[in-house]
């Protein structure tokens, strides 16, 4: 049984085909085959920019039995094997460096035998396997077996998974490659084209309601240092702590994006330049009076931050709007770092 809906283009997710696409959707099993589901997204990107007359088909999704089986989805490092799925059935789950592990992972952050996941009639547990760099669950490492949430993230090493265990896995997988397009998945943080996408919004109404909006771009000083002394583990560590301490200043309806390895964007919508070097001097003081530990590492850390403003009325470009925060940004960094330039 399919539903059929007339009309016009599908709604901003993976779910909804026109019909020539129902039996790609079909015959590759969407959800297996990242590069799939990206061309079918760029598909529907293409056709959802004008309206359409042609029948459009929603394929209905299975109900779920007590035999559907959670699933873990390798979302870090951006590789071949981002959105791949491994599915935890009644066999023992194996994560480790050695080829004959069910998940293989072929980095020294991981070792041979790292963890294990058990699928009880409580529930799924993951174990550490007495590894090195340790197993983490949403950064807690892994002292005994840990019993896994609906969304929760598995850090193995320098590899994050996500697991998935709800009522409907073959929904939440979709939406989790949603996910993968526009969040940076190290940090959580939105990712450059989301903040490309974002920003391009908030000026075209800055400039018809002549409302202010300030972008501040944020650079971590010397941080090749810390993955120099401590090891990647522990930068990666920093840079998911530093997105959690700017989290805790902007407000929900501004953004915060990783704009490449250790630089970070923040919009802040209907802000004006006074208000918003206020917002980064807050920033920039909290990262300076933070003492960041990873493991035995311990370390702080400072940051450089250019403002970029418009008060409204102004048209103006996001690559514009990007080149004078980075102008600043490059100012701060010529007078000495860890400091606001506006």
């Amino acid at each position: 049984m399919i539903a059929v809906r007339v009309g016009c283009a599908p709604d901003d997710r993976i779910g909804r085909l026109p019909l020539q696409s129902l039996r790609t959707y079909c015959g590759r099993g969407l959800g297996s085959d990242v590069r799939t589901l990206w061309t079918l997204g760029k598909l529907r990107d293409a056709m959802s920019e004008k309206p359409v007359t042609e029948t459009w088909v929603a394929p209905l999704r299975p109900l779920v039995t007590k035999d559907t089986p959670a699933y873990l989805i390798h979302i870090y490092p951006v590789g071949a094997t981002m959105g791949t799925r491994y599915a935890l059935r009644d066999k023992p789950l194996l994560i480790g460096r050695d080829f004959d592990c069910d998940v293989c992972i072929p980095d020294h952050s991981v070792s041979r035998r790292h963890a294990r996941l058990d699928v009880t009639p409580e529930g799924v547990f993951v174990s550490d396997l007495g590894s090195t760099n340790g197993t983490f669950v949403n950064d807690v490492p892994v002292r005994s077996p840990t019993r896994l949430a609906d969304g929760d993230y598995l850090r193995v090493g320098n590899s994050i998974f996500r697991f998935l265990g709800g009522g409907n896995v073959e929904a939440e997988y979709h939406e989790e490659i949603y996910r993968l397009t526009i969040i940076d998945a190290l940090t959580q943080a939105h990712n450059r084209r989301a903040l490309a996408e974002f920003l391009d919004r908030e000026l075209v109404r800055s400039e018809r309601h002549r409302r202010p909006v300030t972008l501040i771009l944020l650079d971590i000083d010397h941080f090749k240092s810390v993955n120099d002394q401590f090891g990647h583990l522990a930068g990666d560590f920093a840079l998911r702590e530093l997105v959690q301490l700017i989290r805790s200043v902007v407000r929900r309806e501004d953004l915060l994006a990783r704009y490449g390895g250790e630089e970070f964007a923040i919009v802040l919508v209907e802000t004006g330049l006074p208000e918003a070097a206020k917002v980064a001097e807050r920033i920039r003081q909290l990262i300076e009076e933070h003492v960041f530990r990873c493991g035995d590492a311990e370390f702080r850390l400072t940051a450089s931050l250019g403002l970029a403003a418009t008060p409204g009325g102004e048209e103006l470009t996001t690559t514009e709007m990007i080149q004078r925060a980075d102008k600043k940004l490059y100012h701060a960094k010529q007078a000495g770092r860890n400091r606001v330039e506006f």
